[in-house]
């Protein structure tokens, strides 16, 4: 800052000419200092991470005869990943088939033989053991239904698993099996994250939980440098053994944004309760190599008084003051512009 007002200087040399004979205190624009209320926002580095993420394993064995998808690439839900040899699976649903086809015959003749003996026992024409064995295998028939069901439904499961399929829409991170491969039942095959639903995940000193906890929303400004607001906060009630740190997760709607991936960094900012402040323009500060100050109107006078600046809020153009000065006092607005009116004036003299 220093390099710009020596460029500056330079600048009031060469347009001495133009300017002003004199100047007053009075026809100076001044700012009366008042204290205001301002938020103290901190910043913590965040990383985004996947909410939804998962390893798809195989759920039959056999050999890989197709793989769709590879590393990196999205995937749609329910998309087919890999395709797995099914010759034993087909048999397996076919014989569970026709084990439910026998057991519905064997259960109608049973049936059947059950309603003729309820109707004849009353006549006498039955005896006790005919009717009860007559019940019995009627029941045990009805029930080898239910048995040849359950396993034609498994059987169809089975043959269902050669084909894996996507679980969520999301992107591949990992791919583990390839094409002719044999795999068996829990073998891991693919990784991957949901691209939709994400959070940003960060650390925060013990003194800064109790205002974390009390927040309705914080800022993030993403990797690709957009700037959103976010209300999903989960701090963590325990803190981590080796530094004493909690984390803070921060859930974020990824729908509607672009190019933002997992394991980038990101900015979240905490507005912290506000405190009584001194504000001043930053056009009013006078920066000379190490020397703060600024112009201060003291009765008719024009004196330069030395500050200490605190925070620096570049988009509103506006600097804390720490030390230096006090409310009610009243201070140059735009110092340039008044150092070269004064420099004008002396010249002219």
């Amino acid at each position: 800052m220093s390099h710009l007002f020596n460029t500056f200087f330079l600048g009031v040399i060469l347009t001495t000419m133009a300017l002003p004979y004199a100047v007053q205190a009075d026809d100076v624009k001044t700012l009366t200092l008042a204290y205001s209320e301002q938020y103290q926002a901190r910043t913590y580095d965040a990383k985004i991470e996947a909410i939804k993420a998962a390893t798809v394993s195989a759920q039959t064995s056999g050999r890989i005869i197709n793989i769709y998808f590879d590393v990196n690439d999205i995937v749609p839900k329910g998309a087919p990943l890999l395709d797995i040899t099914n010759k034993e699976q087909g048999a397996g649903l076919a014989g569970a088939e026709a084990e439910l086809a026998k057991a519905e015959a064997l259960n109608s003749e049973a049936q059947a033989q059950y309603a003729r003996f309820k109707a004849l026992f009353p006549k006498g024409a039955i005896s006790k053991g005919a009717m009860d064995e007559a019940t019995a295998k009627a029941k045990s028939s009805n029930q080898a239904v239910s048995a040849a069901q359950a396993q034609l439904i498994k059987a169809k499961e089975s043959l269902n698993y050669t084909v894996v399929s996507a679980p969520f829409s999301g992107r591949m991170t990992q791919r583990f099996v390839e094409q002719g491969e044999t795999i068996s039942y829990g073998q891991a095959l693919f990784s991957g994250y949901d691209t939709e639903h994400l959070r940003a995940v960060f650390q925060v000193p013990q003194q800064d939980v109790t205002q974390l906890q009390q927040q309705a929303q914080v800022s993030i400004q993403l990797p690709n440098g957009n700037d959103i607001t976010a209300n999903d906060i989960n701090v963590y009630q325990f803190a981590d053994p080796l530094t004493h740190q909690h984390q803070v997760r921060v859930n974020l709607d990824a729908s509607s944004l672009e190019n933002v991936i997992v394991g980038q960094w990101a900015k979240v900012s905490v507005n912290f309760p506000a405190r009584a402040s001194l504000i001043i323009p930053l056009s009013a500060v006078h920066q000379v190599s190490d020397l703060t100050s600024v112009y201060r109107k003291n009765d008719h006078k024009i004196v330069l008084n030395q500050v200490r600046i605190g925070r620096i809020d570049r988009q509103q153009n506006t600097a804390e003051v720490l030390s230096g000065l006090m409310e009610g006092d009243e201070i140059v607005i735009d110092a340039g512009r008044y150092l070269i009116i004064t420099s004008a004036e002396k010249t002219q003299e």
